[in-house]
């Protein structure tokens, strides 16, 4: 692995405070010129540093992205498996409808092709910290069989991105969150 030089990795220190500023600001639509001109360097610059949109968000998400799945595996030890996917669903939840652009870098890489493969994939590093979690849960009882974790994460970004614009958006997304939890349409005893 090449030693960056210092100058390089002041840029890409700049680019990437600035582009965390403009994702917060304007989601995951923010200009790549504009992050650019904000940091004082050239469009060269920023696409030598992140190739891509995807790689540019890859990178603004990278510590949250960490923080969700070192929680996942916290949780993996937890004897109650319904409540540790319950708790780690919720702060996913929460993350995705708080963090500017976070939701809909996840629904991106949910609709990427699937042979698509993308450094520092945010939703494929929480499939893989999520699915102990959903495996367990499956085999205590406690999750509907067939529901995999791409499932639940498909289900979060949905109900984040529609919370996106709401005055309090990790509150909405949770209450949305425990509906579907719970269900829209109690079951009835057919004998009752």
């Amino acid at each position: 692995m090449a030693v960056q030089r210092a100058d390089a990795r002041r840029n890409y220190a700049l680019l990437l405070a600035v582009a965390e500023r403009e994702v917060a600001t304007h989601g995951a639509d923010a200009s790549l010129e504009q992050i650019a001109r904000v940091a004082g360097v050239g469009s060269a610059t920023v696409r030598r540093h992140f190739p891509s949109r995807h790689a540019l968000l890859a990178a603004v998400f990278r510590d949250r992205v960490a923080t969700l799945c070192a929680h996942a595996h916290d949780l993996t030890a937890r004897a109650d498996t319904r409540a540790a996917l319950l708790e780690w669903l919720s702060a996913v939840t929460a993350s995705a409808a708080t963090i500017r652009g976070l939701a809909n870098a996840l629904n991106q890489d949910l609709a990427a092709d699937p042979g698509a493969v993308h450094d520092h994939c945010a939703t494929a590093q929480l499939t893989e910290a999520g699915a102990p979690l959903v495996r367990r849960a499956a085999a205590a009882g406690a999750l509907t069989p067939g529901v995999t974790v791409t499932d639940v994460l498909t289900l979060i970004t949905g109900i984040a991105l529609a919370t996106e614009h709401h005055p309090d958006p990790a509150a909405e997304a949770n209450r949305l969150l425990d509906l579907t939890l719970a269900g829209l349409s109690p079951r009835r005893d057919p004998g009752a």
